[in-house]
């Protein structure tokens, strides 16, 4: 076996390199890095789930791809499943002989569909959420029927709330003591009472032009469901349509009074509407301008 020789000239070459290596080094040293790396931030969940009344069953859930999905199952004497997505999320009405089962490969079977309108509307609801909020004070402007109301405040011994049409002016009277959410809630107050005599003319308008006749009508404060009608005849108009055109406002009680020939939305259905309301098509892309349009009013 050869051996080979180190001279002193390498020796000492091998030497320099190697305390060299000790000795702290003139360069910056890199960046140390944590052990471990925290999670990235979980993405927001856009899907929208429709709210839970009192007295109401509780949603039922679903995964669809990636994403848990919260519905609200309504059982009826139709003949097939049926599903309605709005604002609030997502609607399944279905026979009473239907099993959980069947619902479930039902909803799977139009998966693409579901969770496509579900983010849609998710999205539009994070951009409502992020429109700045109407400031409380003197000289807001409100929207109503399309236009704009100035709120006017002045101290007063007793609280009040009188609507000048004229000058298109609610005056408040502002007691001492009185905060923002009891301002905020005495001005709903107002709104959901003109919105309710209004929709009640309205309605007694165009019921007997569509030869129907409703049971009773109520104010809902769903998200931007504007409507809704039972087969019994009650019909319920979301008070915040006070804020949009009159037109808007026809088109949404014929909508709802026309159901009372067409429980669907089948083509008699648009064309019981078009007798009254031709342009249905124009009110609902106004409808959903508007809604990305309006400012933000009330938390609620």
């Amino acid at each position: 076996m050869s051996t080979s020789k180190i001279d002193g000239h390498q020796l000492e070459l091998f030497a320099q390199d190697f305390f060299a290596a000790l000795r702290p080094s003139d360069k910056p040293a890199p960046p140390s890095q944590p052990l471990f790396k925290a999670p990235p931030p979980a993405p927001r969940n856009l899907l929208p789930s429709p709210p839970v009344a009192a007295g109401e069953p509780p949603l039922k859930r679903i995964v669809l791809g990636a994403h848990h999905v919260d519905y609200a199952l309504r059982r009826s004497s139709r003949r097939s499943i049926g599903f309605m997505i709005d604002d609030d999320g997502l609607r399944v009405t279905a026979p009473r002989r239907c099993t959980q089962v069947d619902i479930d490969n039902a909803i799977r079977a139009k998966q693409r569909w579901i969770l496509t309108k579900l983010l849609e509307r998710g999205e539009r609801r994070a951009r409502h959420q992020e429109r700045p909020p109407v400031e409380w004070k003197d000289g807001a402007r409100l929207p109503y029927l399309g236009g704009e109301i100035t709120l006017r405040l002045e101290e007063a011994a007793r609280s009040h709330c009188q609507f000048d049409a004229v000058g298109g002016e609610l005056w408040i009277g502002v007691v001492p003591g009185l905060s923002e959410w009891q301002l905020k809630e005495r001005v709903k107050l107002w709104f959901q009472a003109e919105a309710r005599k209004l929709f009640k003319e309205r309605l007694d308008l165009f019921a007997p032009q569509l030869n129907v006749s409703y049971r009773e009508f109520s104010l809902s404060s769903a998200g931007t469901r504007w409507g809704s009608c039972t087969i019994e005849g009650n019909i319920r108009l979301n008070w915040r349509l006070i804020h949009y055109p009159a037109s808007l406002v026809d088109y949404v009680v014929v909508h709802e009074l026309a159901h009372l020939r067409e429980m669907n939305h089948s083509p008699a259905f648009w064309a019981t509407v078009a007798e009254v309301y031709p342009d249905y098509d124009g009110a609902r892309l106004g409808l959903k301008k508007r809604s990305h349009e309006m400012p933000v009013l009330f938390a609620d």
